[in-house]
């Protein structure tokens, strides 16, 4: 039977989350815009949805902004801030996106896309470093977020390392200097407990496959009292993004909210760490040279980003397919590519170890027992594939 190791990259649908889909497009099949009676029904189960989602999330059902998922997400909060605090300013001045390099490429390259525009009217992108250890560069960061910043984007955990980002901190900061705090929760939600009230951020982007809901549909939470313009004009979505509601997925990502709101998440998180770190330890002690990426920093609890010996990745993948075992190279959007993890990249890490790097991200119901098969298939994989050890000395003749 497969080994599925790669969560961070997407999660199969709960069983109540395919029921809630199913019953969406057999019941609630309608638009939620019409006026007849089968048009209502379907605007009570998205008004129904909108309520779960924004009680599992900890902020208000009008702050919630229903959206194909959280690339689309990202790109409604950061060209909406910035055409926000434009207007704002009356256009006159030059304004600034502060961005960390390990960003996700949605947000990552929608900034690259941004910067010569921005930089046409004086202003520019501001790129946060990480230190070697994975994390944020808190000091260099908060120095390069200033009364012209109109946003900055951070996410709450990186989805290669796994690295928690200091999300209070900067918080408090972008507070003070004025600018709006956009965070990508993509990877955090349905691993750690979130809510909006107490996260500082005015505006989080999700998907919801990530926590075993269903694919293309996720959300991006506006604070209230946030003036964000529509990139998509329409009446839906309190004319935030208009467009047909995707009901049946709004529904499912409410069904996989709710079973996660019936989780004792942080005990949850702590067996999973804990798995983690057994498949971890196993790891390094069975395949000598094996080098664990952001050890040294709070990561979720589910994620490991390690490189074996001097091996390529793309052999490594190979020989663990065979096994049966299903793990990424890093982010699955960027994977087989023949250029190194810019997460990584941003690290510090030499081109050669970066490309040999492996994602093993756990599901939040993984048992010792699958972490005991994996870290048998794995071993008995990579082993025949590790350089063998130079003799220290000629053997007498």
């Amino acid at each position: 039977m497969p080994i599925y190791l790669d969560h961070n990259a997407t999660t199969p649908p709960a069983p109540a989350v395919v029921e809630a889909v199913l019953q969406a497009l057999r019941v609630d099949w309608a638009n939620p815009s019409s006026a007849h009676a089968a048009g209502q029904d379907a605007r009570r189960r998205l008004a129904q949805a909108r309520a779960q989602v924004a009680a599992a999330l900890g902020c208000k059902p009008a702050e919630v902004v229903f959206t194909s998922g959280a690339t689309e997400a990202t790109q409604m909060a950061l060209r909406g801030a910035l055409m926000a605090r434009a207007a704002a300013d009356g256009h006159a001045v030059p304004l600034r996106l502060a961005i960390s390099t390990a960003e996700h490429a949605a947000a990552r390259r929608l900034a690259l896309s941004l910067q010569p525009g921005l930089q046409a009217a004086g202003g520019d992108v501001d790129w946060l470093p990480l230190r070697p250890a994975g994390d944020l560069d808190l000091d260099a960061a908060l120095a390069r977020i200033g009364p012209r910043t109109a946003v900055v984007s951070l996410m709450a955990a990186n989805n290669e390392t796994g690295a928690l980002m200091p999300l209070q901190a900067v918080a408090e900061h972008c507070r003070a200097a004025g600018a709006w705090l956009h965070v990508d929760a993509t990877q955090w939600i349905g691993r750690l407990p979130f809510s909006l009230a107490d996260s500082g951020a005015d505006l989080v982007s999700l998907s919801a496959h990530k926590f075993n809901g269903p694919k293309g549909v996720g959300a991006l939470l506006v604070r209230q009292g946030l003036a964000l313009p529509a990139l998509q004009p329409g009446a839906q979505e309190r004319g935030r993004r208009g467009g047909t509601e995707n009901l049946p997925g709004i529904a499912g990502m409410a069904a996989a909210l709710q079973a996660l709101q019936a989780l004792d998440l942080p005990a949850r998180g702590r067996i999973v760490a804990a798995l983690r770190d057994r498949l971890q330890a196993g790891l390094c002690a069975a395949l000598p040279g094996t080098v664990v990426f952001a050890a040294g920093v709070p990561r979720l609890p589910n994620t490991l980003l390690l490189r074996f010996a001097g091996l390529h990745a793309d052999a490594v993948l190979g020989s663990l397919q065979a096994a049966g075992v299903m793990a990424s190279s890093g982010a699955a959007c960027s994977a087989g590519g023949s250029e190194p993890s810019h997460v990584l990249t941003a690290m510090g890490v030499p081109r050669e170890q970066a490309l040999g790097a492996v994602r093993l991200s756990l599901g939040m119901d993984a048992t010792a027992g699958d972490i005991d098969e994996a870290l048998l298939r794995i071993t008995t994989a990579l082993r025949p594939l590790l350089p063998c050890p130079l003799p220290t000395a000629l053997e007498p003749a």
